[in-house]
């Protein structure tokens, strides 16, 4: 009777463990059906992350002349992104990839030692498919809702750019300064309403520094 009620308690847990979706599944379900729906290449650049990439709209349109995905899903951390990353970077087969993470898993209140812990792990699971893939690992943004953290996403950012500096086919953007102002603030006029995410003009903002890493 015991083994009866044992094997019945396992394959509820196995079912139930079947039912519980990861985390950020169901966007990742229908962003990836929206790239298959409108086609890719292989080899393409993939764009991915959090919000900041999943806004960027006119992505394509500013870098007419390269075959890009964006596969970013809005509030992800880079924790999550590796659950996902088959679905969003390694089908694709890459040539670069662009991952914008870090900026939710400090404000989510995260360990910088965990989050590059976490980068490790997505730079390593990538060249382990792809070892001639371009990672480019996007500094974290500053931005006027956040700046309270300043000190944390600078200590990050430092990590990523000496991370960048000694692994093979890994660069860093540097985003951040070029978002600040005259007194080293972020600049007002680059964010919507929210105070964190970008509107147009931040966005001409990110071509230009993006534009050497997409040749």
């Amino acid at each position: 009777m015991k083994k009866l009620i044992s094997a019945f308690l396992l394959v509820f847990l196995i079912q139930f463990a079947f039912a519980q979706e990861l985390p950020f599944q169901e966007e990742v379900n229908k962003r990836a059906k929206e790239i298959d729906d409108s086609g890719w290449e292989k080899g393409s650049a993939v764009f991915t992350g959090s919000s900041s990439v999943r806004m960027w709209k006119n992505l394509e349109e500013q870098f007419p002349d390269v075959a890009l995905i964006n596969s970013a899903f809005g509030g992800s951390t880079a924790d999550q992104l590796l659950m996902h990353l088959d679905k969003t970077v390694l089908r694709f087969e890459p040539s670069k990839v662009f991952i914008y993470e870090g900026d939710n898993d400090i404000n989510g209140g995260q360990e910088i030692s965990e989050i590059m812990r976490n980068i490790d792990a997505l730079v390593t699971k990538i060249h382990a498919k792809y070892p001639n893939t371009i990672v480019n690992l996007i500094a974290a943004k500053p931005s006027p809702s956040r700046w309270d953290k300043k000190v944390s996403y600078v200590a990050l950012n430092d990590l990523i750019r000496q991370y960048a500096t000694t692994h093979d086919n890994v660069n860093i953007v540097n985003v951040w300064d070029i978002m600040l102002d005259e007194n080293g603030k972020p600049r007002a006029d680059i964010f919507i309403e929210d105070n964190l995410h970008m509107n147009e003009k931040g966005y001409a903002l990110w071509k230009e520094i993006f534009t050497p890493f997409m040749k």
